[in-house]
């Protein structure tokens, strides 16, 4: 969009000697900065692999190309319904905690009827959507603040998840719980393969359908979007609610790969949800990002994860890397709208 809105103001006459000014004229370009911007991240994540490929032969293996995909499986579902959630000038702080409500009730059913597995998949999705749309309805119909809504559900979420387990983890759960983190199809695990279809399916809805365009309206301006005939309010309880499904399928993948269910299980997850959206190029004021742009951050931490922990480099200062990139990133995105609004 911004290539074509810089050129289409200009005629051809006015184009031509820009274009045959040399190299030094072409990369000082407004184009080109745009085009900079635009991809820092894809060379961020091309300089990270090239490090850790040259500081660690174990990194560049196959087995740990898929260590990084299945660890990233359960984010990747909670970074995509917090990417709805954020293009809508939103936040979900509650994800972590709906992830944890989600494995123990899961984990509960599947030990009380062991040979029903598939009721644990219903529950930890039944769970999600309760929880979803009560934010909904919270953030659309009585226009609680986001960041006060979602808190809330953080916190009942999280004395939720310890009331269903009496305050201790579920354990002693049948086998077969496991079937749903650890089937593989075609050499892949089954929370990849989810992870892969819910990327390409989310990516093509938020481009190609109405349904996207009316989320990024919502997001860029909300009474511009309800005076052209969008439905806000159905719009914002509908990614609410998408978000807590995405967290129940996250719980249960969590939960089925350890067979067990921890209260305190996705502590946490919402910040690295939160810092693959905003690393991967979408506005907190809500109206901009992609679903593209989310795996990408979502895989430049997860890559940072896995290269750190190869390297034996101390989780604290994991945490201070992760969080020079998310303020680089914001920093990054404030400067390209003032550049832009130029």
């Amino acid at each position: 969009m911004v290539l074509s809105n810089q050129t289409s103001g200009k005629s051809g006459s006015a184009t031509a000697p820009e274009l045959g000014s040399g190299a030094p004229a072409v990369f000082s370009g407004p184009w080109f900065q745009s085009l900079a911007i635009r991809h820092a991240m894809v060379l961020v994540m091309v300089l990270v692999i090239a490090f850790f490929l040259y500081r660690s032969a174990r990194f560049g293996t196959p087995e740990n190309l898929v260590t990084i995909l299945i660890a990233a499986a359960p984010f990747a579902l909670i970074a995509l319904g917090q990417t709805l959630v954020i293009l809508t000038g939103g936040i979900d702080l509650s994800v972590g905690s709906v992830i944890a409500v989600s494995a123990m009730a899961s984990a509960l059913t599947a030990k009380t009827f062991p040979d029903q597995l598939w009721l644990a998949l219903v529950v930890a999705v039944l769970a999600g959507f309760v929880a979803g749309a009560i934010n909904g309805l919270v953030v659309s119909r009585m226009n609680v603040p986001p960041f006060i809504a979602t808190l809330g559900m953080l916190t009942l979420g999280s004395g939720a998840a310890y009331v269903i387990g009496n305050g201790a983890p579920i354990n002693g759960l049948p086998t077969g719980f496991g079937t749903f983190a650890n089937t593989e199809v075609l050499g892949l695990k089954a929370p990849v393969i989810l992870m892969i279809v819910c990327i390409i399916g989310f990516g093509i809805m938020m481009k190609r359908t109405t349904y996207g365009m009316r989320v990024y309206a919502v997001g860029g301006n909300r009474l511009a979007a309800e005076i052209a005939g969008v439905n806000s309010t159905r719009v914002l309880f509908s990614v609410y609610t998408i978000s807590g499904v995405l967290a129940g399928l996250s719980g249960l993948m969590l939960s089925s790969r350890v067979i067990s269910g921890a209260p305190n299980l996705g502590q946490g997850y919402e910040l690295d949800a939160i810092a693959a959206v905003v690393i991967g190029g979408a506005s907190l004021m809500g109206g901009r990002g992609t679903v593209w742009g989310t795996a990408l951050g979502l895989l430049l931490i997860q890559t940072l994860n896995n290269g750190l922990d190869l390297l034996i480099v101390p989780a604290y200062w994991q945490d201070v890397i992760k969080g020079v990139l998310i303020v680089a990133a914001v920093a990054v995105d404030v400067w390209a709208t003032k550049r832009r609004a130029q």
